[in-house]
């Protein structure tokens, strides 16, 4: 289980043995089934979670029995709602399992103590931070500026693992398209081949 975390991590940065083992005691691991809660909406974030197994969906409802999906975590993800965990505020967000999942969990306070015992995890996390703004900021492109088609074929392109794993109902959903656009687009892109 902490195979595709260290692996992860050792991408980034380097880790000493000594410090892939301590790594380890940091973590808890908890198993979610299909359409189980990780957070729900009204909830503080307590955990900054890692998907080793899995799949994810993390979005806030619309007050008329929708959902907006801002994120989807498969193998090799974080996940949470992290103005939540961080400022230990109330989560806006929902977080649940689209599949059965396995995830690495760690506390703010454990975060927080990781950093210190561990200084490279510091530069780990910025990595990961940084990257995450620069996706931010494209996706927020993308929703502006794309059409519907654009963005389901960068949306493919950029994550033909999801395309084949998730329902399209939830990838219209995080591209802000109703379910029938994306039928329409995948009939047309069939059709041409």
């Amino acid at each position: 289980m902490f195979d595709t975390l260290l692996s992860h991590i050792q991408d980034k940065v380097d880790l000493t043995d000594q410090q892939k083992t301590e790594l380890q005691s940091f973590f808890s691991v908890k198993k979610l089934k299909k359409k189980q809660y990780l957070l729900q909406e009204g909830d503080v974030c307590k955990y900054l979670s890692f998907v080793s197994e899995g799949l994810l969906k993390s979005y806030f409802p619309d007050g008329k029995g929708g959902e907006h999906i801002n994120m989807f975590a498969f193998e090799g993800w974080w996940i949470s709602d992290f103005n939540s965990f961080i400022n230990q505020e109330r989560s806006v967000l929902n977080i649940d399992a689209v599949e059965n999942t396995e995830l690495l969990m760690i506390t703010r306070e454990d975060y927080e103590d990781l950093m210190l015992k561990i200084p490279v995890m510091d530069r780990y996390f910025r990595i990961l931070y940084q990257n995450s703004l620069v996706t931010k900021d494209h996706r927020l492109i993308v929703s502006n500026s794309y059409t519907a088609e654009e963005k389901y074929r960068e949306f493919a392109h950029k994550n033909p693992q999801v395309i084949q794993r998730v329902p399209h109902n939830l990838i219209a959903s995080y591209l802000g398209l109703a379910p029938e656009t994306i039928s329409r687009i995948r009939k047309k892109i069939l059709l041409k081949g």
